[in-house]
């Protein structure tokens, strides 16, 4: 099993500014390199305190590509239905060259109504955008002199440069919240997976990995594909701090999250069949129940480290666990701590027997 960091600012600009929020987190990047985790990610999301300091992954991905040497740049996701192809290429493809093929890109689909109306984008086109942003970048980071012909874009023939760093692209990851069969397309073409059990049953988060493994290994895809589950951890010595530091931070997650998809109270949509009933959802989270179902990771190292092996046991023991140390407005010191502790107590006891930190392909020269 490996272990990497992910950000995904849930944060009012009144208790913590922009600024010190990418000054706390890439401090923590050159952290996470120095105590060997495997990424760092970052998500994209627009207009609220619900993920809106991450409105560029690549930009803050690129701060943290020159602060480091080695850790695996994610992004967590982009949301290719909100930037045209031809950009966003470009844009991953110059981030894979300044960080010398460190790249992994996540596509996700994006959700809020607010964030589609914003950017005058049709939700009912969010699957059609979402599949074709993929498939053009990969066909401009493959090819030259590219023609597209997609339902939403069309260009060519065109070549994308720069040429990514890793031949023939970066890796591909698929981002999804709780569709078995969108994992299973992920599969079947190819490609990574990143997934979040806070928003599904644990039963549907196996029937989601087993679908993508399954549907991978039916395509006669080498390997077994990276996947990618995002945690938020709450680690401490002191499991009073821990656990209500977890109340506290998760219970800010649910609000603000209840908060941004409210408008689906009065948004239908084909693409996103039952969302109406998120906000409802959201408001009645409990901590202690996603605690005791393995949604969140909180209290001391052993307690922890046990949530791991649960963890392991059930989705299997391949699994990269995506962990977010400084959610909302926990204080810079105790993050630092989780994340030594973790590198330190925890993550030892999952090492793989020959673990390595997956080395990208070289450039043509």
């Amino acid at each position: 099993m490996e272990f990497g960091v992910n950000f995904f600012p849930v944060v009012d600009p009144e208790r913590k500014s922009a600024a010190q929020y990418y000054d706390e987190s890439l401090r923590l990047v050159e952290l996470a390199e120095s105590l060997g985790y495997e990424h760092v990610q970052i998500v994209e999301h627009y207009g609220s305190p619900y993920g809106g300091y991450s409105p560029d992954p690549v930009a803050f991905l690129s701060a943290a590509a020159a602060r480091t040497s080695r850790i695996r740049l994610a992004t967590g996701a982009v949301i290719a239905a909100f930037t045209h192809p031809v950009k966003l290429a470009a844009s991953l493809a110059m981030l894979d060259n300044l960080s010398h093929g460190r790249l992994d890109v996540g596509f996700g689909r994006a959700f809020l109504p607010d964030e589609f109306e914003a950017f005058g984008v049709p939700i009912e086109q969010s699957r059609a955008r979402f599949e074709e942003g993929i498939a053009a970048c990969v066909a401009l980071w493959s090819g030259e002199r590219t023609v597209f012909e997609g339902a939403v874009h069309r260009f060519g023939p065109f070549t994308g440069y720069p040429r990514p760093y890793q031949q023939p692209h970066p890796p591909v990851f698929v981002a999804s919240a709780s569709s078995p069969e969108s994992c299973a397309a992920a599969g079947r073409a190819g490609h990574h997976l990143q997934v979040v059990p806070s928003v599904t049953t644990r039963q549907g988060l196996r029937d989601m990995i087993e679908g993508y493994r399954q549907a991978r290994a039916e395509a006669g895809h080498p390997g077994a594909g990276r996947i990618q589950v995002k945690y938020t951890c709450y680690l401490s010595e002191d499991r009073g701090l821990a656990l209500a530091d977890a109340r506290a931070q998760e219970g800010n997650y649910v609000a603000r999250m209840a908060e941004a998809v409210s408008s689906w109270a009065h948004t239908r949509s084909s693409q996103y069949p039952g969302y109406e009933k998120f906000a409802d959802k959201a408001r009645s989270y409990d901590f202690d129940r996603a605690l005791a179902d393995g949604k969140v990771l909180a209290g001391t190292v052993p307690e922890v480290r046990e949530q791991v092996a649960r963890i392991a046991e059930e989705y299997g023991p391949d699994l990269c666990l995506s962990l977010q140390f400084n959610p909302g407005h926990l204080p810079y010191e105790r993050a630092a701590r989780a994340m030594e502790l973790f590198a330190g107590q925890v993550a030892p006891a999952f090492a793989r027997p020959s673990a390595a930190v997956p080395q990208p392909a070289a450039a043509a020269v």
